[in-house]
Protein backbone atom coordinates (compact mmCIF):
# COMPACT_ATOMS: atom_id res chain seq x y z
CA UNK A 1 0.00 0.00 0.00
CA UNK A 2 3.01 2.45 0.81
CA UNK A 3 4.33 1.75 -2.91
CA UNK A 4 1.34 2.78 -4.32
CA UNK A 5 0.64 5.68 -2.49
CA UNK A 6 4.15 6.63 -2.96
CA UNK A 7 4.13 6.10 -7.00
CA UNK A 8 0.88 8.22 -6.98
CA UNK A 9 1.75 11.01 -4.97
CA UNK A 10 4.95 12.12 -6.90
CA UNK A 11 3.56 12.83 -10.14
CA UNK A 12 -0.11 14.17 -8.50
CA UNK A 13 2.07 17.09 -5.86
CA UNK A 14 4.08 17.85 -9.12
CA UNK A 15 0.79 18.53 -11.26
CA UNK A 16 -0.80 20.16 -8.65
CA UNK A 17 2.90 22.39 -8.26
CA UNK A 18 2.84 22.41 -12.09
CA UNK A 19 -0.49 24.14 -12.70
CA UNK A 20 -0.98 25.77 -8.98
CA UNK A 21 1.88 27.95 -9.40
CA UNK A 22 0.59 28.92 -13.41
CA UNK A 23 -2.30 30.11 -12.16
CA UNK A 24 -0.55 32.23 -9.09
CA UNK A 25 1.72 33.52 -12.03
CA UNK A 26 -0.99 34.01 -14.41
CA UNK A 27 -2.74 36.29 -11.09
CA UNK A 28 0.54 38.73 -11.28
CA UNK A 29 -0.03 38.68 -15.00
CA UNK A 30 2.56 35.94 -16.04
CA UNK A 31 2.10 33.81 -18.34
CA UNK A 32 3.79 30.28 -17.28
CA UNK A 33 3.26 28.97 -21.26
CA UNK A 34 5.71 30.22 -23.76
CA UNK A 35 6.43 29.62 -26.90
CA UNK A 36 7.13 25.96 -28.29
CA UNK A 37 10.94 25.80 -29.63
CA UNK A 38 10.20 23.49 -32.20
CA UNK A 39 7.21 22.07 -34.12
CA UNK A 40 4.00 22.31 -31.62
CA UNK A 41 2.62 19.41 -32.45
CA UNK A 42 5.71 17.21 -31.38
CA UNK A 43 6.11 20.02 -28.36
CA UNK A 44 2.98 19.33 -27.03
CA UNK A 45 2.65 15.41 -27.97
CA UNK A 46 6.13 14.88 -26.01
CA UNK A 47 4.82 16.90 -22.96
CA UNK A 48 1.37 14.87 -22.57
CA UNK A 49 3.21 11.63 -23.39
CA UNK A 50 5.08 12.21 -20.12
CA UNK A 51 1.88 12.41 -18.21
CA UNK A 52 0.99 8.89 -19.87
CA UNK A 53 4.12 7.13 -18.73
CA UNK A 54 3.57 8.63 -15.61
CA UNK A 55 0.08 6.96 -15.43
CA UNK A 56 1.11 3.79 -16.36
CA UNK A 57 3.87 2.95 -13.79
CA UNK A 58 0.60 4.79 -11.12
CA UNK A 59 -1.44 1.96 -12.63
CA UNK A 60 0.60 -0.80 -12.26
CA UNK A 61 1.78 0.40 -9.01
CA UNK A 62 -2.01 -0.69 -8.06
CA UNK A 63 -1.71 -3.90 -10.24
CA UNK A 64 -3.44 -2.43 -13.68
CA UNK A 65 -0.67 -3.39 -15.66
CA UNK A 66 0.49 -3.61 -19.03
CA UNK A 67 3.25 -5.58 -18.50
CA UNK A 68 3.84 -8.77 -20.52
CA UNK A 69 5.90 -9.83 -17.64
CA UNK A 70 6.69 -9.75 -14.05
CA UNK A 71 9.50 -7.56 -12.60
CA UNK A 72 11.94 -8.76 -10.37
CA UNK A 73 11.43 -6.85 -6.73
CA UNK A 74 14.92 -5.52 -7.15
CA UNK A 75 14.39 -4.08 -10.54
CA UNK A 76 11.22 -1.85 -9.03
CA UNK A 77 13.06 -0.91 -5.68
CA UNK A 78 15.78 0.66 -8.19
CA UNK A 79 12.92 2.12 -10.41
CA UNK A 80 11.13 3.13 -7.05
CA UNK A 81 14.50 5.06 -6.03
CA UNK A 82 14.54 6.62 -9.91
CA UNK A 83 10.57 7.68 -9.67
CA UNK A 84 11.22 9.82 -6.24
CA UNK A 85 15.08 10.93 -7.43
CA UNK A 86 13.51 12.55 -10.55
CA UNK A 87 10.13 13.76 -8.89
CA UNK A 88 12.42 15.36 -6.44
CA UNK A 89 14.76 17.52 -9.52
CA UNK A 90 11.13 18.59 -10.87
CA UNK A 91 10.24 20.14 -7.83
CA UNK A 92 13.01 21.28 -6.58
CA UNK A 93 13.97 22.45 -10.29
CA UNK A 94 10.61 24.34 -10.56
CA UNK A 95 10.71 26.39 -7.18
CA UNK A 96 14.14 27.14 -8.42
CA UNK A 97 12.99 28.70 -11.61
CA UNK A 98 10.07 30.59 -9.55
CA UNK A 99 8.76 33.02 -11.87
CA UNK A 100 10.85 32.39 -14.65
CA UNK A 101 9.62 29.14 -15.38
CA UNK A 102 7.65 28.80 -18.75
CA UNK A 103 6.64 25.70 -20.52
CA UNK A 104 8.33 26.49 -23.69
CA UNK A 105 10.61 29.55 -24.43
CA UNK A 106 9.23 32.60 -22.92
CA UNK A 107 7.78 35.77 -24.63
CA UNK A 108 9.44 37.98 -22.37
CA UNK A 109 12.06 38.80 -19.96
CA UNK A 110 13.44 36.61 -17.29
CA UNK A 111 16.05 36.49 -15.18
CA UNK A 112 18.92 33.91 -16.32
CA UNK A 113 18.73 31.12 -13.46
CA UNK A 114 23.00 30.03 -12.49
CA UNK A 115 22.22 28.96 -8.43
CA UNK A 116 21.09 26.10 -6.51
CA UNK A 117 20.66 23.24 -8.51
CA UNK A 118 21.50 24.75 -11.78
CA UNK A 119 25.34 25.28 -10.64
CA UNK A 120 24.81 21.30 -11.26
CA UNK A 121 22.89 20.53 -14.30
CA UNK A 122 21.73 23.54 -16.81
CA UNK A 123 18.62 21.33 -17.00
CA UNK A 124 18.14 19.55 -14.06
CA UNK A 125 14.04 19.79 -14.87
CA UNK A 126 14.44 17.88 -17.83
CA UNK A 127 17.17 15.24 -15.96
CA UNK A 128 13.82 14.84 -13.66
CA UNK A 129 11.81 13.94 -16.31
CA UNK A 130 14.27 11.52 -18.28
CA UNK A 131 14.69 10.03 -14.58
CA UNK A 132 11.18 8.83 -14.13
CA UNK A 133 10.55 8.09 -17.60
CA UNK A 134 13.39 5.58 -16.89
CA UNK A 135 11.79 4.69 -14.10
CA UNK A 136 8.31 3.83 -15.19
CA UNK A 137 9.98 1.83 -17.92
CA UNK A 138 12.18 -0.45 -15.08
CA UNK A 139 8.74 -0.44 -13.30
CA UNK A 140 6.44 -1.94 -16.01
CA UNK A 141 9.17 -3.80 -18.11
CA UNK A 142 6.70 -2.50 -21.05
CA UNK A 143 7.62 -2.39 -24.65
CA UNK A 144 5.74 0.27 -25.68
CA UNK A 145 6.41 2.99 -22.54
CA UNK A 146 10.02 2.16 -23.74
CA UNK A 147 9.36 3.38 -27.07
CA UNK A 148 7.19 6.20 -25.74
CA UNK A 149 9.98 7.16 -23.09
CA UNK A 150 12.87 7.10 -26.16
CA UNK A 151 10.39 9.86 -28.03
CA UNK A 152 9.76 11.74 -25.16
CA UNK A 153 13.74 11.84 -24.59
CA UNK A 154 14.51 12.72 -28.28
CA UNK A 155 11.86 15.33 -28.36
CA UNK A 156 13.14 16.79 -25.52
CA UNK A 157 16.61 17.19 -26.06
CA UNK A 158 15.79 18.82 -28.98
CA UNK A 159 13.62 21.05 -27.15
CA UNK A 160 16.61 21.85 -24.70
CA UNK A 161 18.83 22.74 -28.19
CA UNK A 162 16.33 24.85 -29.09
CA UNK A 163 15.80 26.53 -25.51
CA UNK A 164 19.67 26.53 -25.76
CA UNK A 165 19.60 28.91 -28.76
CA UNK A 166 16.91 31.55 -27.64
CA UNK A 167 19.03 31.82 -24.16
CA UNK A 168 22.33 32.86 -25.68
CA UNK A 169 20.58 34.94 -27.92
CA UNK A 170 18.97 36.60 -24.80
CA UNK A 171 21.60 36.63 -21.94
CA UNK A 172 24.56 36.47 -24.69
CA UNK A 173 27.69 36.16 -23.14
CA UNK A 174 26.52 35.43 -19.71
CA UNK A 175 24.62 32.40 -20.99
CA UNK A 176 28.08 31.39 -22.56
CA UNK A 177 30.28 31.61 -19.79
CA UNK A 178 27.59 29.33 -17.76
CA UNK A 179 27.36 26.93 -20.46
CA UNK A 180 31.30 26.65 -20.16
CA UNK A 181 31.04 25.84 -16.62
CA UNK A 182 27.99 23.91 -16.26
CA UNK A 183 27.32 20.88 -18.42
CA UNK A 184 23.66 20.30 -20.14
CA UNK A 185 22.86 17.80 -18.16
CA UNK A 186 25.22 16.20 -15.33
Amino acid sequence: MIERLAVTVFPVLFLIVLFGGGALLRRRNIDQDGEPPLNKILFLASKYLIVVVWAAMVLQSWGIGFSLMQTPRPLKWVALGLWASGFVLLLIGRFGLGESFRIGSPTESTVLKADGLFRVSRNPMYVGVFTTLLAAVLYTLNPILLFIALFVAAVHHRIILAEEDHLRTVFGEAYTAYCSRVRRYL
